[in-house]
């Protein structure tokens, strides 16, 4: 009953974020110059005319506003304005099973590894496999992926021509191996470094004291003991960095020309298709949102403390 209340919780206080995020957004594309029918040859002021009382453009900004939200309650996120025979949630679900693989994989590489280096830096404190493995770990922080994306292919697609320099090719393998390790690296820095702090910080515990002093091995140690207070803070931060790698990753698919939903919203913020950059941005806060609360869940079943304040 107290999960329940608080899932519910959670649900009714994301309803004033999605407004504010909506409408912030709606008037933050508004207030830029140009219009989306502003074409290289100007249209005739009659087409023009007709295609703004089309597209509602033609009314108060606050009356358009308005008039978006009702329809994002229906579901209907409109008609796109440069792909004519779209609507914005057909674009959406076009490019959104793309983004999720890409996001999902990446996601996965950087726990798996992120965790390991981690851990073996952490149980290797102030050696030379610590130091070694925080250097890279520092250097894969430093490195943005829009950095990281075109030496991968420089090294990996030109110079050693072992894989495709970009390209989707209905998913194959081979394409989608260059623009993970791009959206992972970073997030396998960040993860290891946030393990190997947080296991220090349990390896000088009392309990681990204890449990060495009574002879329990090591490995028993870390296995049954160690290993679940150190995964707390990751547990917190694989939501928001979820959500970051699945929206982040507008700059590796435009680089490798991948049909995933950055292209769309790049090429609507180009083209100023009001519709599309609204639609993507409010359901890039709607998957942000959904992942910080399955976090926040899974958080309070790892820990029993915090289910029982809950």
């Amino acid at each position: 009953m107290n999960t329940i209340k608080f899932v519910l919780s959670r649900f009714l206080g994301a309803i004033p974020t999605l407004l504010a995020l909506i409408c912030f957004a709606f008037l933050l594309v508004k207030a830029a110059p140009g219009g989306p029918f502003d074409l290289e040859r100007a249209l005739p002021a009659e087409v023009e005319a007709n295609l703004r009382a089309a597209y509602n453009l033609d009314d108060p900004v606050f009356v358009q506003l308005i008039k978006y939200i009702g329809d994002i309650l229906q579901g209907d996120f409109g008609p796109s304005f440069q792909y004519r025979d779209f609507t914005v949630t057909e674009l959406i679900m076009a490019g959104f099973p793309v983004s999720l693989r890409l996001g999902f994989s990446a996601i996965i590489i950087a726990l798996f590894f992120g965790s390991l280096i981690g851990t073996i830096a952490a149980l290797k404190q102030n050696t030379r496999t610590d130091y070694l493995a925080m250097f890279f770990g520092m250097i894969g922080i430093s490195i943005p992926n829009f950095v990281m994306a075109p030496l991968l292919i420089l090294f990996f697609a030109i110079i050693y021509n072992l894989l495709p320099a970009g390209g989707y090719n209905n998913g194959s393998i081979e394409n989608m191996i260059l623009p993970v390790i791009s959206l992972a690296l970073p997030q396998v820095a960040y993860i290891a470094r946030l393990t190997r702090g947080s296991m220090i910080e349990v390896l000088s515990s009392n309990f681990v004291r204890t449990a060495k002093a009574q002879g329990i091995p090591m490995k028993s140690i870390v296995l049954n003991h160690v290993l679940k207070p150190t995964f707390l803070p990751i547990v917190s931060y694989i939501g928001p960095a979820t959500a970051a790698i699945i929206t982040g990753s507008v700059v590796v698919e435009q680089i490798f020309g991948l049909p995933g939903l950055g292209r769309y919203f790049v090429q609507g913020a180009l083209n100023r298709d009001y519709t599309l950059v609204m639609g993507v941005v409010v359901f890039y806060g709607c998957l942000i949102i959904a992942f910080n609360l399955f976090v926040d869940i899974l958080y309070g079943f790892i820990d029993p403390k915090i289910r029982a304040s809950r």
